[in-house]
């Protein structure tokens, strides 16, 4: 069954803080050596092996947490290589002009925005990024939100509660929204709420222990269109998080939309 994986992260560069590095290493030792060797290449072969069609690169801008990762290098390094799609990010607290920005990245050809308001530390809510909402919405951008919580020293996570994800939902109804982690450890009812009530806004189950997945959200199955698959790489293996996902007690109509087709419709890549 073919996958896309809607969050993965760039490993290269001595933009990740070292700290960082060694965490990938003790949650996901085996693919240590991708992250050593972190080409387009190496990455298109590693998902090859996985069962994995496309995958979302994801710049992170956040040097008081995990580093500074900045969006003009992940389009470098997915420029000539379709099934690898750059997402933008944006910190507030390191640009005057987030508009001017988005249009930016839109005219280098990202695929969607990362916002990471738990490193970031900042306010999903707040005014100044409603210009970025309105651009991503004109051009049919997905916009990716960190919703849920962080054990990374430095993270806040009361900037990832899935309510604020519901009040962009609510004021850009065309919008489409994306919450990572699902609201991770405080949150889960709250997300799966939001995502049954809006229909702009989708999960992804990147990070989460699948064999729990329905533990966390016992709507799956009925809600099967509003959830993506992500693994949060390379923290968590691919191939193995496909095989535990496919070994879930859900149909295979779910596994599928899950696995390849949700993902698809929202990121344009169907037809």
């Amino acid at each position: 069954m073919r996958a896309i994986d809607i969050h993965t992260h760039y490993a290269k560069g001595e933009s990740w803080k070292p700290w960082v590095r060694e965490w990938w290493e003790r949650m996901n030792p085996k693919d240590m050596w991708l992250v050593e060797n972190y080409t387009p290449e190496n990455l298109i072969r590693y998902m090859d092996e996985a069962g994995v069609e496309y995958a979302v690169v994801l710049a992170e801008r956040a040097p008081q947490v995990t580093g500074d990762t900045p969006t003009e290098e992940v389009v470098e390094f997915c420029k000539g290589h379709p099934r690898l799609l750059p997402f933008a990010n944006i910190n507030p607290h390191l640009t005057c002009y987030p508009y001017r920005d988005m249009e930016r990245y839109i005219e280098m050809g990202v695929r969607g925005l990362k916002l990471h308001p738990v490193h970031q530390r900042f306010w999903i809510t707040d005014s100044v990024l409603y210009p970025v909402y309105y651009i991503c919405q004109k051009h049919g951008i997905p916009v990716m939100v960190h919703a849920g919580s962080s054990i990374f020293p430095g993270a806040s996570d009361r900037y990832g509660d899935p309510k604020l994800v519901n009040e962009i939902a609510a004021d850009f109804p065309e919008l489409v929204l994306i919450m990572s982690h699902g609201g991770r450890g405080f949150w889960y009812q709250d997300a799966q709420f939001v995502v049954r009530h809006r229909r702009n806004v989708y999960i992804d189950i990147s990070g989460l222990p699948v064999r729990r997945l329905l533990d966390y959200f016992p709507q799956m199955e009925r809600l099967k269109e509003k959830f993506l698959f992500g693994t949060d790489w390379p923290g968590v293996p691919m191939r193995e998080t496909i095989e535990a996902f496919m070994a879930l007690p859900i149909s295979e109509a779910a596994k599928e939309a899950i696995l390849y087709r949700n993902a698809a419709r929202i990121l344009n890549l169907e037809g």
